[in-house]
């Protein structure tokens, strides 16, 4: 079978590696799609911060957005999910401490992290063993392409909801990244005036792009920050209306600088995401009911060998101009 594996930093290659095998709780996906993200950018790169933690380490098999058809189950698992079509959470926690009892395994101290973290090799290759117990089936209306990108859409959701922004009333988005476009499908879908901040000024179908030059002076009622810039936490601060709620889910590369007498005196709600578990079921709904359709956010869908150059930043010949790619391990 074969797999993508990064084998050191800014090296990686498909190789031949052994069929998984259904362990107790666990089904074999055949898998469909991957998307890839900055995460395994960062990872290939050797930037990634797990890779100096110690959470992760080479050689790693990457890939956690993806989609695919359960082909086996094993021991205590229903058999009903074989035929399925399904994804599945990143954040596999303990199931045991206090964290994951109360609903919070996303942040579980012991969490494992598909194709991120040290214990589950991802989703990069033919076929995958996964827990059944984070599995989320996808229906008819979900096609690969949207199922691979339910994992950066349960992002994208869980940010929507985090700053609290009604109909009609005004979203900034920093960044116009596969998540801050997501960010605003949803934002769309939920009735917000949508506006985005981006290297550029164009209008695109998910909400206007300023500059920061060209940024108008307006009351926003929500700022979601999903850049990698170290200035962008103090700038979402500043821009945000007093009372209102600014949600963090990009990650800079540096330290950010927040003053927090700007939050006090504003009396500013400051929110994180990590991880999609909790918007998961919300992003393959909208999807499924048309609410948000992210396909043309996919530049291509390439094999597990074309992809390595795409992580090396070569874009392919007849790639679209989105900023998502995706790979189809049978091709």
């Amino acid at each position: 079978m074969r797999a993508l594996v990064f084998t050191a930093p800014g090296r990686a290659e498909v190789q031949d590696v052994p069929e998984p095998q259904a362990g107790p709780g666990h089904v074999i996906v055949q898998v469909e799609r991957v998307g890839v993200c900055g995460t395994d950018v960062e990872l290939f790169t050797g930037a990634m911060s797990y890779l100096h933690t110690g959470a992760a380490s080479y050689p790693l098999r990457p890939g956690h957005e993806w989609a695919g058809t359960v082909v086996a189950a094993g021991a205590g698992v229903d058999h009903d999910w074989v035929g399925r079509r399904v994804t599945g959470d990143t954040m596999i926690g303990c199931g045991h401490c206090v964290r994951c009892r109360s609903g919070r395994h996303h942040v579980c101290a012991r969490r494992h992290e598909l194709g991120c973290r040290d214990g589950l090799p991802g989703a990069l290759t033919e076929r995958l063993e996964f827990p059944a117990a984070y599995l989320h089936e996808l229906p008819d209306t979900v096609d690969a392409t949207l199922g691979a990108l339910v994992e950066p859409g349960g992002n994208a959701l869980r940010a929507v909801r985090a700053a609290a922004v009604g109909p009609g009333e005004r979203l900034l988005i920093l960044g116009t990244g596969t998540i801050g476009l997501l960010a605003a499908m949803f934002g769309r879908a939920q009735g917000a005036e949508v506006h985005l901040l981006g290297l550029r000024a164009e209008p695109l179908a998910q909400g206007q792009v300023w500059t920061r030059e060209t940024l108008p002076e307006l009351a926003w009622d929500g700022v979601i920050d999903a850049t990698n810039a170290a200035v962008m936490p103090g700038l979402a601060v500043e821009l945000v209306e007093p009372g209102r709620t600014v949600v963090y889910i990009g990650l800079s590369g540096a330290p950010s600088v927040i003053d927090t007498r700007d939050v006090v005196f504003k009396d500013v709600t400051t929110v994180g995401i990590l991880g999609a578990s909790a918007g998961l079921a919300g992003a393959i709904t909208s999807y499924g009911k048309g609410e948000a359709d992210p396909r043309p956010l996919v530049a291509a869908t390439v094999s597990l060998e074309q992809i390595v150059g795409v992580l090396a930043g070569k874009r392919p010949d007849g790639a679209g101009p989105g900023p998502k790619f995706h790979v189809d391990p049978r091709l």
